[in-house]
């Protein structure tokens, strides 16, 4: 990198924040430094306006609207995926009833011996 001649006044930022602009750093506070302007507006207040809740079969239909438009945007696994994903399953879940099966014998098994009948 090569090292510019630093204006007199101002310093160099030290962070990406200072660099973009979006804040005044603390030691850049002194004469010359420039602060960002603010938003124009204020945040709207709340001076006693109430605002009427909608119906019971408006807020049903805006929430099915929702829930389709969100299903829209859902990929679906095509027939191949999960007629994949259908074996998968169950050839673990068999895999585990006959782990779960071999341990029950086996401890059976151990119980017998230990106790006998």
């Amino acid at each position: 990198m090569s090292e510019e001649p630093e204006q007199p006044g101002r310093e160099r930022p030290s962070t990406a924040a200072d660099r973009r602009g979006k804040r005044v750093s603390p030691a850049s506070t002194g004469a010359g430094a420039v602060a960002t302007p603010r938003k124009g507006r204020p945040t709207p207040s709340r001076d006693g306006r109430t605002e009427r809740k909608p119906s019971v079969f408006s807020r049903l239909v805006r929430f099915i609207r929702e829930v389709v438009a969100e299903l829209r945007k859902v990929i679906w696994p095509t027939r191949k995926q999960v007629v994949t994903y259908t074996i998968v399953v169950l050839v673990f879940v068999s895999f585990m009833v006959a782990l779960v099966s071999l341990l029950d014998w086996v401890f059976g098994q151990g119980v017998l011996f230990l106790f006998g009948t």
